[in-house]
């Protein structure tokens, strides 16, 4: 069974789900694919025993070969490679390595070369868990490589918890991809509720089934309810606004660990999910 955890914007307390489900999940594996900003390795306090580099292609232009033709500029949507009077100029760091202009080439004046756009930490945390997560380096445009390698990686386990990045982009998409229920969190505000409108209608057309939890619950007003009562989805579990929750978050602690009281709370979320994913 594989568990994405997501919402609509940062900060509205994914990472606390995320975290803690896998805390009371046991034998569950936790992996942080929000690579531009990880963070559930703060709570989760992992014993790092494994790292790998992630590479991306960029292609390398023969110009004894090219004849400036610009093939594969017209072909590349994200303007990575640009023919120009005298050269090819190639821009490395936004270049998707979709291999497309190497087969438009009809020169074969293109190849490729790797470099290294991130990491990959693995290791054991708090309470044994299994834990791995992506560091995308400083400066990159685009971490999906190392979350499609993320997600690779736990591809055979029984039980994967995923800390996906907020809001509907691509890297979302490629974390979210092939789960089997996603547990949206959001926070009951104008703000909060507008976003989480953004992801729902993307695991919408991604056919995910999902609910919703409501973090910081009594913080704002009911528009949350209404919305998840109008279009019939479930909620999960609500989360109430604490002033000791919050501060057991700014230190880094996790929750569940520092208060065995709130473990109810991700019991719930868990048993509803084990009730729907078969």
């Amino acid at each position: 069974m594989k568990i994405a955890v997501l919402s609509g914007k940062g900060g509205t307390g994914k990472t606390t789900v995320a975290t803690n489900m896998a805390f009371n999940f046991k034998g569950a594996v936790l992996v942080d694919a929000d690579v531009e900003e990880p963070n559930s390795h703060i709570f989760i306090k992992p014993r790092v025993t494994g790292e790998k580099s992630v590479y991306k292609n960029f292609p390398l232009v023969d110009m004894d070969r090219c004849n400036l033709c610009g093939d594969c500029g017209r072909f590349c949507k994200y303007n990575a490679i640009l023919p120009a009077k005298n050269k090819v100029l190639v821009f490395k760091e936004i270049c998707h390595d979709c291999g497309g202009c190497e087969i438009v080439c009809k020169r074969n004046a293109i190849s490729y070369e790797k470099r290294e756009i991130g990491k990959i930490h693995s290791g054991k945390g708090l309470g044994d868990i299994e834990f791995i997560y992506g560091d995308l380096n400083v400066g990159e445009v685009s971490g999906v490589k190392i979350i499609s390698e993320l997600r690779e990686m736990v591809s055979d386990n029984e039980v994967v918890i995923i800390d996906s990045p907020p809001g509907p982009s691509c890297a979302t998409v490629e974390a979210v991809e092939g789960v089997d229920y996603a547990v949206v969190v959001s926070e009951p505000t104008p703000f909060g509720v507008s976003d989480m409108k953004m992801v729902v209608e993307m695991l919408e057309n991604m056919k995910i089934p999902f609910g919703v939890v409501v973090n910081k619950a009594g913080l704002g007003n009911d528009e949350i309810y209404d919305y998840c009562s109008g279009k019939n989805i479930e909620i999960l579990e609500n989360i109430p606004f604490s002033e000791e929750i919050a501060k057991l978050y700014a230190v880094g602690e996790m929750m569940c660990l520092e208060n065995s009281k709130y473990s109810h709370y991700f019991e719930n979320i868990i048993g509803k999910i084990s009730k729907t994913v078969k």
